[in-house]
């Protein structure tokens, strides 16, 4: 009896060895997380400091290496709010890109962390300083790819400078901490899933009473088509969800036209599995470089805004014949799921 209670356990170790389960952790929003040498990077909203994770099994987070790497001052523009970090490694230096205000959230700008040690976890993160368009407006959600030799910033942002509407912007960079020219709007709320929430939802008043709203966008390059996937509606609802638009692979990146949105969100959420407020994604690749994983935050309850209560999660996700990724439905938490390939590439 105790050799097959030991072979039971030998064998409800291995099938936990090999799949994982949501919310990888009990909370998280605004997700972020890359694969390099051996390594995933994760970052999340901590709201008043910047932690990294580093593991070299994703599924593993609760056990993995975790360090905050920088807190802000007490006091001055990025001191307050700090949201949705993202880690980079570009041109042979680490960079985080976050957003931070002085505790006004009008004040909202992208800041830039610098780290010339070959371990993220290791060295000294130096404030390069603030990612600003010419005209100086409200930013959030930034965030850095490169295509065809070019460095991008993609973000968030108000038209003037007053909260009104958020719309997507781009921008060419000179160097990872340096924007370069006039900033191009490149997506603006335009359908009515776009549209859900109000401003006395979130308790504001004097304010527009319709919310329209798209941010965080994230970059996904496929065969001939470059996509930015972003999120749609108040965060604080369950219809938080995501869209995309694309462009061409070839064409200019700067201009609007060049920009063709989905009519429909891409994911968004499932009553009949739990799983409300789908938002705020990034992605990654598994270590075989094979399957492709959507990461996102979610609410496993109905009402339960946008704070706290919002957790990490991560599933595969396909491809069709046309370079479009499908994303399909937000699996229920608990469902076991196998991690991510770690054969040879």
């Amino acid at each position: 009896m105790k050799r097959i209670i030991f072979l039971l356990l030998l064998v409800i170790g291995e099938v936990s060895a090999q799949t994982f389960q949501n919310p990888l952790l009990p909370s998280g929003p605004d997700p972020w997380s890359i694969y390099k040498d051996g390594y995933y990077y994760y970052m999340h909203t901590m709201g008043n400091r910047l932690v990294l994770w580093k593991t070299d099994n994703l599924a593993r987070l609760p056990e993995a290496e975790q360090k905050t790497i920088w807190t802000p001052p007490p006091t001055g523009p990025y001191s307050k709010q700090i949201w949705a970090p993202e880690i980079h490694y570009l041109r042979g230096n680490w960079y985080i890109y976050f957003a931070a205000d002085d505790g006004k959230n009008e004040n909202h700008r992208l800041w830039v962390l610098e780290n010339t040690s070959p371990d993220p976890m290791q060295g000294e993160w130096t404030l390069k300083g603030k990612l600003a368009d010419p005209g100086d407006h409200w930013a959030i959600d930034g965030s850095v790819f490169e295509h065809q030799g070019q460095l991008y910033l993609v973000w968030s942002g108000w038209e003037g400078y007053q909260n009104g509407r958020q719309d997507i912007y781009i921008s060419k960079m000179k160097d990872p901490w340096t924007m370069q020219g006039e900033r191009v709007r490149i997506a603006t709320p335009t359908f009515d899933w776009e549209r859900h929430g109000t401003i006395n939802d979130w308790q504001k008043k004097n304010e527009p009473p319709v919310v329209l709203v798209n941010e965080g966008p994230q970059v996904l390059v496929r065969g001939s088509k470059v996509h930015i996937i972003y999120s749609a509606s108040g965060c604080w609802t369950d219809h938080y969800s995501l869209g995309r638009i694309t462009a061409p692979a070839t064409s200019d990146l700067l201009a609007p036209a060049s920009w063709k949105k989905h009519p429909q969100p891409v994911f968004q959420q499932s009553a009949e599995n739990g799983v409300y407020g789908t938002g705020h994604n990034s992605f990654f690749t598994s270590p075989d470089g094979r399957e492709d994983w959507i990461l996102y935050h979610a609410n496993s309850e109905p009402g339960q805004g946008c704070g706290r209560l919002r957790s990490p999660r991560a599933q595969k996700f396909e491809w069709d014949a046309d370079d479009n990724p499908v994303f399909g439905k937000p699996v229920p938490a608990g469902t076991r799921l196998p991690v991510p390939a770690v054969g040879a590439r």
